[in-house]
C-alpha cells in the first residue's frame, strides 16, 4: 500500500521479510511460525531494503505522543502504522482486549477525532474510521515487536530499479542465516528456534493451556502456513524449484494442522509439529546448496 504501482505482490514482500524462514518459540512457551529472533519491524526493514527503497522511521515513547505524530506525518501522505496490537483496534468485531499478534495499517487522515485507514486483515477493510480516543490504546508493544509503543514509517523512495525476482535471489543468503537460528540475536530467556523450538514445543502439545490454542487457531498456524505457501509461489516463479517444494510442504503440513488446534486434538498438534522439524531441516539443505 505504501509503495505504490511499482509495488510487488503482497506474498512476495512477506517473503523478503523473512518470516516463513523458521519457527521460534518465544520464551519457550509462545509458538511463532517465524525465525528465531526475527520480528515485523528488522522484517520490514530487510524487505525495504532488498527491494530498493528506503524510508524515514519514526518511534515514539508513549501514546499520546504516538498519536500526536501519527496526525503530524499525515499532513505530508499516508503513514504505515505499526506494529500494533491487532487485539486492540476497535473497528475489527470483537477486539477488545490485547492478543498479542502483531499488525500494520495505513493511516490515511486525521480529522473530527478519528483516524482513517487502510487495513489488510482477512477480508480487507479500506477507510476505516476510528476515534482517537480508541487509537491511544492501540499502538502497544506486542510479544514480538522491540519498538515501543509504536512505529511510524513515510518518505517511501525507491533508490534502485529492483526487480521482485531479484530481490528474492538477493534474499537467500539472508534466509539461511534467519533459518540457522543465530544465537547473537537478543530473545526472551528460554527462547528456542528452529528444530530445537518444534521439539520442545512437541513435547508441550498435550497439556497446552487454552490459550495457547487459541493463539495457534487464530494466528500462528493460518499466518504461518500462509506465508509459506506464498514462499512456495515466489520461489517457483524465480526457478528455484527445490526450495518451493520445501516451502510447499511445510504450509501444507501446517495448514493441516488448524482443525487439530480448534479441536485441541493434541496427539495430531504433536506428530505434525515433529513433521514440520523435519521439514525445517530440509529446508536448511535446500538453502546450503543455493547459497
Amino acid at each position: 500500500m505504501m509503495l505504490g504501482e511499482a509495488a510487488p505482490p503482497v506474498g512476495a514482500v512477506e517473503t523478503l521479510t523473512a518470516s516463513p524462514f523458521g519457527f521460534q518459540l518465544l520464551g519457550g512457551e509462545l509458538p511463532l511460525f517465524d525465525p528465531y529472533g526475527w520480528n515485523p519491524d528488522l522484517g520490514l526493514d530487510q524487505a525495504i531494503e532488498l527491494l530498493g527503497y528506503r524510508c524515514r522511521g519514526t518511534t515514539h515513547k508513549t501514546a499520546a505522543d504516538a498519536l500526536a505524530g501519527l496526525e503530524s506525518a499525515l499532513a505530508a501522505g499516508p503513514v504505515l502504522v505499526g506494529p500494533v496490537d491487532m487485539g486492540l483496534l476497535a473497528h475489527q468485531p470483537g477486539s477488545d482486549r490485547a492478543a498479542g499478534a502483531d499488525h500494520f495499517v495505513v493511516a490515511l487522515a486525521s480529522g473530527e477525532g478519528s483516524i482513517r485507514f487502510h487495513d489488510p486483515q482477512g477480508l480487507r477493510r479500506p477507510y476505516c474510521p476510528l476515534r482517537s480516543s480508541s487509537t491511544r490504546g492501540a499502538p502497544s508493544r506486542s510479544a514480538t515487536s522491540r519498538r515501543t509503543p509504536s512505529s511510524c514509517a513515510t518518505d517511501f523512495e525507491r533508490v534502485s530499479c529492483i526487480s521482485t525476482q531479484e530481490a528474492l535471489n538477493a534474499s537467500l543468503d539472508l534466509a539461511r542465516n534467519w533459518a540457522l537460528s543465530r544465537d547473537e540475536l537478543p530473545v526472551p530467556p528460554g527462547t528456542l528456534g528452529g528444530r530445537a523450538a518444534y521439539e520442545q514445543f512437541a513435547d508441550q502439545l498435550l497439556t497446552v493451556s487454552p490459550g495457547i490454542l487459541d493463539l495457534l487457531s487464530h494466528f500462528s498456524i493460518p499466518v504461518g502456513a500462509r506465508r509459506r505457501g506464498d514462499a512456495a509461489m515466489c520461489f517457483e516463479a524465480t526457478g528455484s524449484s527445490d526450495l518451493a517444494e520445501r516451502f510447499a510442504e511445510q504450509a501444507a503440513t501446517l495448514g493441516s494442522l488448524q482443525y487439530a488446534a480448534v479441536l485441541g486434538d493434541g496427539a495430531t498438534l504433536v506428530r505434525g509439529c515433529r513433521r514440520l522439524g523435519e521439514l525445517h531441516d530440509d529446508l536448511i539443505a535446500a538453502l546450503a546448496k543455493m547459497t
